[in-house]
C-alpha cells in the first residue's frame, strides 16, 4: 500500500475507511468545525499524538504517548488492526498527518495512508466539506503494541552524527539549523555533524509531495551511499521529521529512524551545539 493517497481515490469516500483529521494549535477545533472531510474524526497533535512532557530535556516537546494511551485512542476512534485509516491535516501533512501515519506504522498497523496535499487538495478538487462534529463509534480494544519501532534515542543520535557510515538529517529550515533564529526552543543551532534538508523540499508548488522518483533524487543527494537503516531524521520536536519519513517511504526508503526528542531535547541537555554548515 502506498503511503500517500490522492483525493480522487474512492477509498477516501468509502464508509468503511476511517478518516482522521489532525490539527494543531489553540484554534484547532474551530478550524476543524469550519470545514473537514465527511466522516473525518477530529484529532489534535498535543492531545492525541503526544504526551505532556514533564521535562522537555528528557523526551522533547512532543514525546510519544504511552502505548496503552495510544491503543485506547485508536479504540475510541473505532480503529481495529484491520482498519484502513486515512489521515490528513491542514498543513500538507507537516503538523500531524505524517506524525499519525508514522505512529501507526511504528506499532505495526499496515493499512494507513496520508492524503496527498491534505485539506487543501480536497478544497482544490471542489470536495464539499462538512461542518459537523463527527463522533466516531468506539470498537473493541486495540491490542496494546509492544513498542514504537524505528526510533533512535539521544545517545544513538550523538554517535551516529559522528560516524561516516551513518547520517543524522535535520529537517528544520536552514536558518534554524544555522542558529540564526530559534522561535520555539531555548538555544539555537544544530547537532554537530547533522546534515540539513528542509522538509518543505519534499513538496511541489501544488503543495503535494514530489513524485517518488523526484524524492529519491532529493534524498540520494543527502544520504549518498549510506544504508537506509543507518539514517536518523529529526526536527524540532519529532513532528515535521515524520513528513520527511513519509516522503522517504514514498521513495522506497523504508528503514530510517525517528529521533523523537529532536532538537527540543538535545538543546536542553548541555550537549555540543553547532551553528555552521556540516
Amino acid at each position: 500500500m502506498s503511503p500517500l493517497i490522492e483525493i480522487t481515490d474512492p477509498a477516501v469516500f468509502d464508509p468503511e475507511t476511517i478518516i482522521v483529521d489532525v490539527r494543531a494549535g489553540a484554534d484547532a477545533r474551530q478550524r476543524y468545525l469550519a470545514g473537514h472531510l465527511q466522516q473525518a474524526i477530529f484529532a489534535t497533535l498535543d492531545d492525541d499524538l503526544a504526551s505532556k512532557p514533564a521535562d522537555p530535556a528528557f523526551g522533547g516537546r512532543h514525546p510519544l504517548p504511552s502505548l496503552e494511551n495510544f491503543a485506547a485512542t485508536l479504540s475510541k476512534w473505532g480503529v481495529t488492526p484491520d482498519s484502513h485509516v486515512i489521515v490528513y491535516d491542514d498543513k500538507a501533512a507537516a503538523m500531524g498527518g505524517a506524525r499519525l501515519w508514522w505512529m501507526l506504522r511504528a506499532i505495526g498497523h499496515k493499512k494507513v495512508q496520508v492524503l496527498n496535499g491534505g485539506l487543501k487538495a480536497a478544497i482544490n478538487a471542489g470536495i464539499e466539506l462538512s461542518k459537523d462534529d463527527h463522533q466516531p463509534k468506539s470498537t473493541a480494544a486495540y491490542p496494546v503494541p509492544a513498542e514504537y519501532s524505528g526510533t533512535a534515542d539521544i545517545d544513538e543520535v550523538g554517535e551516529a552524527a559522528k560516524s561516516d557510515d551513518r547520517i543524522v538529517i535535520d529537517v528544520r529550515e536552514n536558518a534554524r539549523y544555522l542558529g540564526q533564529v530559534e522561535p520555539l526552543d531555548l538555544i539555537a543551532g544544530h547537532i554537530p555533524g547533522a546534515s540539513n534538508l528542509f522538509y518543505a523540499k519534499n513538496l511541489g508548488e501544488d503543495g503535494k509531495y514530489l513524485s517518488p522518483e523526484e524524492l529519491a533524487v532529493l534524498y540520494r543527494d543527502t544520504i549518498g551511499d549510506i544504508k537506509p537503516e543507518q539514517v536518523i531524521v529529526h526536527c524540532g520536536s519529532g513532528v515535521t521529521a515524520c513528513h520527511t519519513l513519509l516522503g522517504m517511504a514514498s521513495a522506497g526508503i523504508t528503514e530510517p529512524k525517528l529521533y523523537v526528542g529532536s532538537w527540543s531535547e538535545w538543546s536542553r541537555r548541555d550537549l555540543p551545539i553547532a551553528t555552521t554548515d556540516k
